[in-house]
């Protein structure tokens, strides 16, 4: 049987700087290389550091990376994982004290919302306001206005690349 393989992005948004190398073990555990991130001051929160890296590997690596890193709760952090054949792409986001965001991604990026997810919602739904509510609660609208200053802050950042062992 052929292993399918897909690739992504980690963005460690924000990181205190004693566990940065243990955050490259983490990523080291999953992706079965070694990794050696780019670590940057994180202007948006002081005293904070942040890393993007690419990597390639089987489809489910990105969940197994979300896994290694919700270890340590104080990390800010996306995770996205392209289609691959057979598989919808995906993004994970953390933020201290909401967890993890998962959802759909399509090719360019979008997160999908699916037609029994919004049927769900608008059976439910008592009010304009609360289907709002809903339809941000289904995007992950506080994930994304927790993190939007994080990642504004490392734009033009450089990306290395990892490749799982297979």
């Amino acid at each position: 049987m052929q292993r399918r393989s897909t690739q992504g992005v980690v963005f460690v948004h924000a990181c205190p700087k004693a566990l940065c190398q243990h955050v490259d073990w983490a990523l080291e555990r999953v992706i079965g290389a070694p990794v050696s991130l780019s670590w940057a001051e994180q202007p948006a929160q002081h005293g904070a550091y942040r890393a993007e890296v690419a990597w390639t590997g089987a489809t489910g690596t990105g969940a197994k990376l979300v896994a290694a890193l919700k270890a340590w709760p104080m990390l800010r952090f996306e995770v996205t994982e392209e289609p691959s054949q057979g598989n919808d792409g995906e993004r994970m986001a953390y933020v201290p004290g909401q967890g993890v965001f998962r959802a759909p991604m399509s090719a360019n990026g979008d997160l999908m919302v699916t037609e029994q997810q919004l049927r769900h919602l608008a059976a439910t739904a008592g009010s304009g306001e609360a289907f709002r509510h809903g339809l941000d609660a289904l995007l992950g609208a506080a994930w994304d206005d927790d993190l939007e200053a994080y990642r504004h802050a490392g734009d033009g950042a450089p990306i290395s690349w990892l490749h799982q062992v297979v």
